[in-house]
Parts: C-alpha cells; sequence; structure tokens
C-alpha cells in the first residue's frame, strides 16, 4: 500500500524545493494540501507525481510545481484576497487556502464548480469560494483583489481580471497565440493604466474560454491553429516519410547514409514488449556492423548476463567462470525473447566469418549487484586470492539483503543500517589501482570483472538513492549507463563505433522532454554533449496493437492491447497521416518544414515493462518535442508483441555449445 504521507513529502523536497520553491509559507502549504483527495479515485498512485492528471470534462490538474510556480509568484504573506481563474478539482485553491485569507475561485464547466465546493467544504477551506460563470470576467463583487491566479492559457490578460487587481497586485498566468505556445507571465498593477510584465516559464496550459479569452468550440476545447496544424502535419509526413514496406527487406541506405561517420548510434523502443522494434533495430544493427564496421551493441540489460551472450557471439572461451542462468530476472521476455534469439544467433555467425572484425554483446544496467559480486569473488578467487578474501569481507555486509536490495536502501537512510559505500568503493579502488597486473594476465577477464566491481559501487548507490525521489535514482542509473558506454569505447580502442538499445526514454534527449523539468537527465543527453552530431539517435511509435507488458511489477507476462494514441499526441498524428510503416528524419536543413511543424510539444507515449491501459494518460504519456529529441524517427502503426523464448531451441544438449547465452 502507498505511503501517501510519504510521497507527499518526497514530492515537495524532490519536485518543489529542489527546484526553487524555497518560500517556507509555500513549502508548508503543500506539505498541508492532500492531493490525493483531488483526483480520480483510480489515479491516485500517481497523486505526488510531477506531472498533470486528467478529471472531468476533459480538464486536468495541473502538475505540483506549474502549480508551486503560480502561487510562489503571487508573493503572499498572509491577509491577502486572492481570485483564481479555473477552479478545476479544486487543489490550487486548496493550497491558496493555506496562504490567503480568502480565495474566490470560479469554474466555467458547471460539474467542476460542484464536485469542487463539495470537496473543499467537506476538507474543512472554509475561506475558499467557488462560483460557477466565466472566469473571465473575474469575480467584481468581492475586487479587488491582491493577487489573481488563471489556470488556463489565454491570447491576452483579460481586461476585466486587470482591472480588478488592487495597485500593487499581481496577475499570473499563460498567455500565448495559441495553446501550444505559452508563457507564463506575471503582471504587477503599478498605476491605473500602468502594468509591468515578466516572463516566468514555458508552459502548456488549457485554453481560456469565455468572453474575454479563446471562443468555445462545441464539442471539443483546441484552438483552431492547433488543429490545422495537425491536419497540415499528416500532409507533410505523407510527402516526406520514406515508406517502410518490411523490415527485412526495406531499403535501409538513406539512414545508413544519414547515419554517416557517427561514433554511437542509439536506437531506442516505445514499448519493452514489441516485435516491430526489435526487429528493425536488430536489422538497423546488422547494417552498421556488416557495412560500416561498428564494433560493438550495448543494450539495455545486465552486464554480467550480457557478458554470457558475448562470450557466445565470440565462439571462444568462457571468461567468466560464474554458473547463472542469464537474463532470467523479471522482466524476463524484455530480452529472452524468439527476436533477440534471432539476432543473438546472426553475430554468432557474423563473428565466426569475420574474425579480425568480432563485434561485441554488453550490458549497460546496474540491477545485477549481487550477481556482480558474485562475478567480482569468482575473477579474484582466480587471479588474487589474497584480493579474494578482502572482497568478502567488503561485500559482507550486503550479504543479507540478497533477495531484497531496496530494502538495503530503506535501512540505511532511515539509520537502521550502516552503508556499504566507503566498502564496495574500495574494492573498486583497490582493483583499477592493480589493473596493469591483472591485466596482463588476461586483459578482457580483468575488463569484465573491472565492469562488475562499478556496478557493485553504483548499484550500491542506487539503491539508497531510491529513497530520495525519481529524479536521483533515473540520474544515477542512467550516468551509470552513459559511464559504461565510455568504458567500452576505451576498451574496443581509437575509432571504436557501438550501437545502443535502450527504451525512447533513455536514448531520445531529455532536455527536450518535459523530464528536464523534472531533473532529469539521460543517455542520449549525455552522449548528445560528449558526441555532438556523431552521436545519432533514432526513435519508434506505434499506433495500435498488442504489446507484451505486465499489469504491475513482478507479475506474469501478458500479451495487451496497446490503445490508439491519444488526441494531441504524435502518435494520433502520425496515426492520421495514412501510413502503415515509415521512416522520418528530424535533422538535416532540408527537412524545416517537416521539423518546424513537429517541434511544438506534444504528447508521447511510452510503454516499459507495465502497462496500464487504463491510467494510460497519467501514466504513459509526456510532453516532448519531438525533432529536438531524435533525429531519426521510425513508425508501425499497428504492431505485435514480442514472442518469449520459453525455452532454448529443440536439440539435444550435446548438440549445444557450452556458452549457450540463454540458459535453460
Amino acid at each position: 500500500m502507498i505511503d501517501l504521507e510519504r510521497e507527499r513529502a518526497r514530492m515537495v523536497e524532490a519536485h518543489l524545493q529542489r527546484r526553487g520553491i524555497t518560500d517556507p509559507a509555500v513549502v508548508a502549504a503543500f506539505r498541508r494540501v492532500p492531493r490525493e483527495e483531488f483526483v480520480p479515485r483510480d489515479l491516485v498512485e500517481f497523486a505526488y507525481e510531477d506531472t498533470p492528471l486528467p478529471i472531468s470534462a476533459g480538464q486536468t490538474i495541473s502538475q505540483p510545481y506549474i502549480v508551486a510556480v503560480t502561487v510562489d509568484a503571487l508573493g503572499l504573506r498572509g491577509g491577502e484576497r486572492v481570485l483564481e481563474v479555473g477552479t478545476g478539482s479544486g487543489y490550487a485553491a486548496a493550497v491558496l487556502g493555506h496562504l490567503a485569507k480568502d480565495v474566490y475561485t470560479i469554474e466555467r464547466i458547471e460539474n467542476l464548480a460542484d464536485s469542487a465546493r463539495a470537496r473543499l467544504s467537506r476538507l474543512g477551506y472554509a475561506n475558499v469560494h467557488v462560483i460557477h460563470g466565466d472566469g473571465t470576467l473575474g469575480w467584481p463583487e468581492h475586487a479587488p483583489y491582491d493577487a489573481i491566479a488563471v489556470a488556463a492559457g489565454g491570447p491576452k490578460a483579460p481586461p476585466a481580471l486587470l482591472s480588478q487587481l488592487t495597485l500593487g497586485g499581481r496577475l499570473v498566468m499563460p498567455i500565448g497565440p495559441d495553446e501550444s505556445s505559452q508563457v507564463l507571465v506575471r503582471i504587477t498593477r503599478e498605476g491605473d493604466t500602468e502594468y509591468r510584465e515578466e516572463p516566468l516559464a514555458d508552459v502548456q496550459f488549457v485554453p481560456l474560454i469565455g468572453e474575454q479569452g479563446w471562443k468555445d468550440t462545441p464539442g471539443r476545447i483546441v484552438v483552431p491553429s492547433r488543429t490545422e496544424r495537425r491536419a497540415g502535419l499528416g500532409a507533410l509526413v505523407r510527402e516526406t516519410a520514406e515508406p517502410i514496406d518490411d523490415v527485412e527487406t526495406a531499403s535501409l541506405d538513406g539512414l545508413l547514409d544519414r547515419i554517416a561517420d557517427s561514433r554511437v548510434v542509439l536506437i531506442g523502443e516505445a514499448t519493452h514488449g514489441t516485435s516491430e522494434f526489435y526487429r528493425m533495430r536488430a536489422r538497423i544493427t546488422k547494417e552498421l556492423i556488416s557495412r560500416r564496421g561498428f564494433r560493438f551493441v550495448a543494450v539495455e540489460a545486465d552486464w554480467p548476463d550480457a557478458a554470457r551472450i558475448d562470450d557466445y557471439v565470440l565462439g571462444g572461451k568462457r571468461r567468466s567462470r560464474l554458473e547463472f542462468t542469464p537474463l532470467a530476472r523479471f522482466p524476463t521476455w524484455m530480452w529472452r525473447n524468439v527476436e533477440v534469439h534471432a539476432f543473438v544467433e546472426w553475430l554468432r555467425a557474423h563473428n565466426a566469418e569475420h574474425a579480425d572484425q568480432k563485434a561485441g554483446f554488453h550490458g549497460l544496467d546496474l540491477y545485477s549487484l549481487f550477481t556482480s559480486i558474485a562475478a567480482v569473488l569468482s575473477y579474484l578467487d582466480e587471479v588474487d586470492p589474497a584480493a579474494a578474501r578482502v572482497a568478502r569481507h567488503r561485500y559482507g555486509a550486503l550479504t543479507p539483503w540478497q533477495k531484497d536490495p531496496a530494502a538495503y536502501g530503506e535501512a540505511v537512510l532511515v539509520g537502521r543500517y550502516e552503508s556499504s559505500e566507503p566498502a564496495v568503493v574500495a574494492m573498486l579502488r583497490d582493483m583499477l589501482e592493480r589493473r596493469l597486473e591483472y591485466a596482463r594476465q588476461d586483459g578482457e577477464r580483468f575488463f569484465d570483472a573491472a565492469q562488475n566491481a562499478r556496478l557493485v559501487a553504483d548499484a550500491e548507490r542506487y539503491y539508497r538513492s531510491v529513497y530520495y525521489g525519481s529524479a536521483a535514482s533515473w540520474n544515477l542509473r542512467d550516468a551509470h549507463m552513459f559511464e559504461t558506454l565510455k568504458a567500452l569505447f576505451a576498451f574496443y580502442g581509437p575509432g571504436a563505433k557501438g550501437v545502443v538499445w535502450e527504451h525512447n526514454s533513455h536514448v531520445g534527449d531529455a532536455s527536450a522532454t518535459e523530464m528536464s523539468a523534472r531533473g532529469e537527465q539521460n543517455v542520449g543527453q549525455m552522449c548528445r554533449a560528449a558526441f555532438g552530431e556523431d552521436a545519432y539517435l533514432i526513435g519508434f511509435g506505434t499506433d495500435h496493437g498488442t504489446v507484451a507488458a505486465a499489469s504491475n511489477w513482478d507479475e506474469p507476462m501478458q500479451r495487451m492491447q496497446v490503445r490508439p494514441a491519444r488526441p494531441g499526441s504524435y502518435e494520433r498524428a502520425f496515426h492520421d497521416a495514412g501510413l502503415p510503416a515509415w521512416g522520418l528524419h528530424l535533422r538535416e536543413p532540408r527537412r524545416r518544414a517537416v521539423r518546424d511543424e513537429l517541434l511544438p510539444p506534444l504528447l508521447e507515449r511510452a510503454i516499459g515493462v507495465v502497462y496500464r491501459p487504463e491510467t494510460e494518460l497519467a501514466s504513459h504519456y509526456f510532453k516532448a518535442s519531438l525533432p529536438r529529441q531524435f533525429d531519426e524517427y521510425l513508425w508501425f502503426d499497428e504492431t505485435r508483441a514480442v514472442e518469449p523464448l520459453e525455452q532454448a531451441p529443440r536439440a539435444e544438449p550435446d548438440q549445444l555449445p557450452d556458452t549457450y547465452p540463454f540458459g535453460v
């Protein structure tokens, strides 16, 4: 069961205080308001994520950080009279109720006004008054106001609202030419007709409908220019996209020419369980290895597990003596599937024919804390038994947490257990200090062991960071994956080129998405910073079909139906283009027309190993600017789930190599 009070405290610390909301009164107000009371019952688990959530009548409750920026900009000190336009669920009004003497809030949708009034009354907000009406005209009966907050975007500040400000009063609202381009501004009244305007942040709100705002359109709440833009976008996609007739036979010459001499190609996926994504990613990678000399594939999998596959595709002796079934932890279908198996077999055959230009297979992730500990110990037992005894002592404090490393992080956080950080870092340092001695015996085996030791150090930090909020743990994980990628480039030598396989959320530049507003970075962003145009980022998308996923973490895989994309998303616009499969280049200047049309942020869908169609908007959509996120985008309108590899291919045991990668 979710501890909502702890989640609220985490939200305030991670998403407000760490991002500059430090006014003690504002922070205290957010700590006191139970956001779970203002969201639909089936979305309570997402109440303290920093994201907008749907409420009724096609409206949303704004993300906590944007509410906080608005409230903070009003500069309330207590005793003020405040007007709010756009009550919604009443959450922002409740926050304001803790800061001001009286709050008057207007909602144009009657059933929202009624439910917000009842909710605020039930929660004891006697100083918050709700009315149903046209918010663009304000509430003259209670004017003037010391502050006005508007929770919808308009073409300009309504004159009626400006006239209801006291001298020195502040109005904060989103303003822009349409709903795709808004700036949150603060307007201060400095005289009878004098106002000072300050921009605060780029935002996206629902449109401000009313006499002095946007005009209502029956059946929908959109600005006409946005609709026209979507129609034009579909036409541009049809004109400029490169059709994909078949994954196995489609020409990739144009894509390879655009990739040119890039040093790293990052290939994403919009889900962790779609066959078309896996097969096209494998097809591109085969071309990069066979035609462009790429030396390795680095995937979103654990290092020791991928090392078993690396042994297999290289066809040599086993470097690790550790015995375990690789890629067996949840979610097994993510890598133990028919599509990956086919690529692994191709890579083994390719390496057998090209002994002087073999390509490796490696894992970037850090979840294999205890498998990596075992790998380090196994290595040291052979090359340095004395160091192995020291390692067992240093790693020993982590042993009780082998079944639940996350519980270790919580125990350290609350002071019930001492951190093992000094011990695991010391072990890594000792191994690196003796790298020359160890590498002389077997450089490849030392590299593998050193990466496992580095993984142990980073994983220990990761499991402690989980309890500090999603941004901290996300950044540590992606930083580890990027550092592992850099270590691979160093290992393969000057001029080496590599391919990365990860989810879109890891390979697409995070600075072009709402992840950046949460303080999150990712591998794609780090690669662009490190390699510039020598990093080539490829994303994927789909509208509907089936996907391999689970309803909750650590539950069985299901073949789920992917819902058709939501209006207001890139996926819906691409579906409306009417082409079954295509690729779209987004980097070159000659693509300026389609790039400019795609540039304003829209919703984008991301399905991981868990898929919850019933809460899809909250749990699987985020805002992004696609041309800034990727250099290339590949679309499959209808897709199907990957086929899990239930067991090794049917064959007699003595016909399978000892290093068969997936085990039995």
